[in-house]
């Protein structure tokens, strides 16, 4: 009687094992979907000063078209990313095309003194600063939250219940191939 109530002390704690291991690694999957979306939430961001800055380069549109094609271009970028799936290469693009976008601007600004004057322009470029420095704060998290949730699925026992029952996948860092290339040094992992 002793060893059948053993055994089923041991197979319950087992199954509490595996059930705790597998919410653990859900857990760690739905924060990385989190902090993805709060990535795209930050990137979406920027689209609520795109107006304004539509506004002011229409003024200098004769002179600066390249500006409001850099605009357009990158409303669109923005609009294609996605809270439910993450596509670091449509994230990509969009900073891309953010990076495009201020050198247009600062360009704009070097030829017209009387548009580096103006407060708008001050206060939309400091904007604009502050919405790539919020993006970079939440792709670290979002990175920080992929590395936890990788490293949940690799270690033992939590990659055999993986293998078994939950079956994710690893995901993949958000990486800056251009900010990348600015490095001599390339570590081997």
């Amino acid at each position: 009687m002793e060893l059948i109530v053993g055994i089923l002390v041991v197979i319950v704690l087992l199954a509490l094992m595996l059930i705790a291991i597998h919410n653990k690694i859900i857990t760690r999957y739905n924060n990385t979907m989190r902090a993805w979306a709060d990535v795209i939430a930050q990137e979406r961001q920027k689209n609520k000063i795109l107006p304004e800055l539509e506004k002011m380069v229409e003024q200098y549109r004769i002179h600066e078209s390249s500006v409001l094609t850099s605009i357009t271009e990158l409303r669109a970028s923005l609009s294609a990313l996605s809270a439910d799936k993450t596509d670091s290469t449509q994230l990509k693009d969009s900073q891309t095309k953010t990076r495009s976008l201020i050198n247009n601007l600062y360009a704009v600004s070097e030829n017209y003194p009387d548009l580096k004057a103006s407060n708008l322009y001050s206060n939309l470029m400091k904007e604009i600063t502050e919405q790539q420095d919020n993006i970079a704060a939440a792709v670290r998290i979002f990175n920080a939250n992929v590395a936890d949730f990788n490293t949940g699925i690799e270690v033992f026992p939590a990659s055999v219940v993986n293998q078994m029952i939950t079956q994710k996948h690893r995901l993949d860092v958000f990486s800056d191939t251009k900010a990348e290339s600015g490095f001599d040094y390339k570590p081997n992992f």
